[in-house]
């Protein structure tokens, strides 16, 4: 269970840390920080692999039709890229949203369970690739002195590497650390799913083929579709196309590319077409849809 001196802690430093609204990457490379002062729209994003512990307030998570629904007392998990819609749902202004997000390498994860007895990971194989677990003190502590390191530039370099294992340790071997042991071998469906998704990524800008994906995950085009939805909630095509349409939104925002120039950049031949989907993704059209992400420095982020 979370710990009320801890929570406090936690609280107070991210709050010093992140005075305003927005997200912000911090001088830790894998740690990356949330606020929000009420309540947000629902926001589609591509979510990287990353364990979210939410400090204070409450949000909502939609992967597909599944609902997740998690405050300060439970943890979310997203082992592999995951096409999410996120809303934040508890804060106001005195209480603001707070969040930090860990991203979770899996080479580390390897790293660390080698020379681990933690057993045979008999979790269920691809299943949905996000958890919740509940929180609890020796997690959060570890969070709250990684936090803490941010004041303390000088010792990043040695104790930033030791915290970051023992929160990967904790994960490990909490409630739902086979589903993350799964994803560390390398011939389970979870993994082989790991690779399809590797190998979208990658390739997002070209025709997919399912044969070829197929190949790259050592599985059979059958047993893709399966158990890549079982993961992610959606078939490889409509996976490749949330790809496409969150990087033709990154060049519109960030390197000021028209819709047009990004839509053909990710993939699409047809700019009606590219207009359409982004629309039915992100809902409203790009020009409008980026004005908005300028203007309202949440609007796009969620963690």
């Amino acid at each position: 269970m979370p710990e009320a001196a801890l929570t406090q802690g936690l609280i107070a430093a991210t709050l010093r840390h992140m005075p305003e609204d927005g997200m912000a990457a911090t001088a830790l490379p894998n740690l990356t920080i949330f606020r929000a002062q009420g309540p947000t729209d629902s926001v589609p994003i591509l979510h990287k692999p990353a364990v979210c512990l939410i400090v204070q307030g409450a949000k909502r998570v939609m992967l597909g039709t599944e609902v997740f629904l998690y405050d300060a007392a439970t943890y979310f998990v997203v082992s592999v890229d995951l096409a999410l819609s996120g809303q934040v749902i508890q804060a106001t202004p005195d209480q603001p949203y707070l969040c930090l997000r860990f991203d979770l390498d899996l080479y580390g994860i390897n790293d660390l369970l080698f020379g681990l007895d933690l057993g045979k990971a008999e979790g269920r194989e691809a299943g949905p690739g996000a958890f919740l677990s509940p929180v609890t003190a020796p997690l959060q502590d570890a969070f709250l002195r990684l936090l803490g390191l941010l004041d303390r530039p000088a010792d990043q370099p040695v104790l930033g590497p030791l915290i970051e294992r023992e929160i990967l340790y904790r994960l490990l071997t909490g409630p739902q650390g086979a589903r993350l042991r799964q994803l560390a071998r390398p011939g389970s469906r979870d993994a082989r799913i790991g690779r399809a998704i590797g190998w979208i990524k990658a390739n997002y800008r070209d025709t997919l083929r399912v044969a070829e994906v197929a190949d790259a995950a050592g599985m059979s085009p059958s047993a893709l579709h399966l158990y890549f939805k079982q993961m992610t909630q959606m078939s490889p095509l409509q996976y490749q196309k949330h790809i496409r349409l969150q990087e033709a939104r990154r060049l519109i925002l960030a390197e000021g590319m028209d819709a047009a120039s990004a839509g053909f950049s990710v993939g699409y031949e047809s700019p009606s077409q590219f207009s359409r989907e982004y629309r039915r993704l992100f809902g409203a059209p790009p020009r409008r849809d980026t004005d908005r992400l300028r203007a309202d420095p949440t609007a796009g982020a969620t963690l």
